[in-house]
C-alpha cells in the first residue's frame, strides 16, 4: 500500500474511532459562532429588542419548523433518521402559540417569509424529504440550538419584554423535559447512526450549510431593529 493510501486509511480509522457527535461539533464550531454575529442576534442576546422586533424572528422560524416537522413525519420509518424525532422535541405548536400571542388569532395573515427564509426553506425541501442525513443535519442545527443557546435567549426575551410569569410569548423555548436529557439522547443517536466516514462528512457539510442559511435569515432582520436598539 502506498503512503497516500496509508494516510487515507489512517484518517478513516480516526474518524471511525472518534464519536460522531464530537466530530460534528468540532467541525462546525466556527460556523456556529459566525451564526451569532448579526446585529439582530447581538441585540437579541443582549436584551435590546422590543416586542415587535422580536416577533419578526418568531414569524421567520415558523415556515422552517413547519417543513422540518413535515420531513420528520416522512422520515419516521427510516432507521437512521426516524429516532431523532424525540417525543416532546417538536416546536411547531409552541411557535404557533407564540405567534398568536404576538400577532393575535389571525397571525397567519400577518406574517410572511423574508427572502433569506424562502431560500432556507427551498434547501429544506431539497434535502430533508429524501436524504436521511440531510434531514438530521438541519434538524440538529435547529433543535440542538434551541436546547442550548435558545434557553438563554428565552430567559432574555421574557425579561426584556416583561412577560408574565407564565410561558406566553416564550413557549418555543419550553420543553416538557430537561434540555440536557434531550441533548444527551440526541448525541447518542448521532454516535449510533449507521453512517460511514464519507456520509458523516456529507452530513457535516450540510450542517455548515444550515448554519449559513440561519445566519442569512437573522442578518436580513438587521433592518428591523429600531435605531435606539442598534
Amino acid at each position: 500500500m502506498d503512503s497516500a493510501r496509508t494516510d487515507s486509511a489512517r484518517t478513516d480509522d480516526a474518524r471511525t474511532e472518534e464519536a460522531f457527535s464530537a466530530r460534528l461539533r468540532a467541525a462546525t464550531w466556527s460556523d456556529h459562532d459566525d451564526n451569532e454575529t448579526s446585529a439582530y442576534m447581538s441585540a437579541l442576546v443582549e436584551g435590546r429588542l422590543g416586542r415587535e422586533e422580536y416577533a419578526v424572528l418568531v414569524a421567520q422560524l415558523h415556515p422552517v419548523y413547519e417543513l422540518l416537522e413535515e420531513a420528520a413525519d416522512r422520515m419516521a420509518s427510516d432507521p437512521a433518521a426516524g429516532p431523532f424525532d424525540l417525543p416532546g422535541l417538536r416546536r411547531l405548536d409552541a411557535l404557533e402559540a407564540d405567534l398568536a400571542f404576538f400577532y393575535g388569532p389571525r397571525w397567519r395573515a400577518r406574517i410572511e417569509p423574508n427572502a433569506s427564509t424562502a431560500r432556507y426553506c427551498e434547501r429544506l425541501r431539497e434535502v430533508c424529504a429524501t436524504w436521511p442525513g440531510g434531514f438530521v443535519a438541519h434538524h440538529y442545527t435547529r433543535y440542538m440550538g434551541d436546547l442550548s443557546g435558545g434557553q438563554y435567549i428565552g430567559v432574555q426575551v421574557r425579561k426584556t419584554l416583561a412577560l408574565s410569569a407564565g410561558d406566553d410569548g416564550v413557549r418555543f423555548y419550553r420543553f416538557p423535559g430537561k434540555p440536557k436529557a434531550y441533548k444527551d439522547r440526541y448525541r447518542a443517536l448521532l454516535d449510533a447512526a449507521p453512517w460511514d466516514a464519507a456520509e458523516q462528512d456529507r452530513v457535516i457539510g450540510e450542517v455548515k450549510t444550515a448554519y449559513r442559511l440561519n445566519a442569512a435569515v437573522t442578518a436580513e432582520l438587521d433592518g428591523s431593529i429600531r435605531p435606539s436598539a442598534a
